[in-house]
């Protein structure tokens, strides 16, 4: 990675936080920018698989919505009945 200071700010976190960050570092060395980009990195490319279904889960939509069109639901009525509340 590179990085480029083009400024920087201060911000103040808590003891317990700190002590997270810390537990993240690979080295003694690494700055908390550092620590920080790779947090925020994973973060972006978790939520970036989140969005690519798996092809079981598009088939279990398919499969929803033709239950929905063929009428094979409960109203929350029914299913209450059925599960006796």
């Amino acid at each position: 990675m590179v990085y480029y200071m083009a400024g920087t700010t201060t911000i103040q976190i808590s003891n317990n936080l700190k002590r997270d960050l810390d537990s993240f570092k690979e080295h003694n060395r690494e700055t908390y920018e550092e620590v920080i980009d790779k947090l925020i990195l994973f973060a972006k490319e978790n939520e970036e698989s989140k969005m690519e279904l798996s092809n079981e889960t598009l088939e279990g939509i398919k499969e929803a919505k033709e239950d929905i069109k063929k009428g094979r639901v409960y109203s929350t009525a029914q299913l209450k009945k059925e599960l006796g509340f």
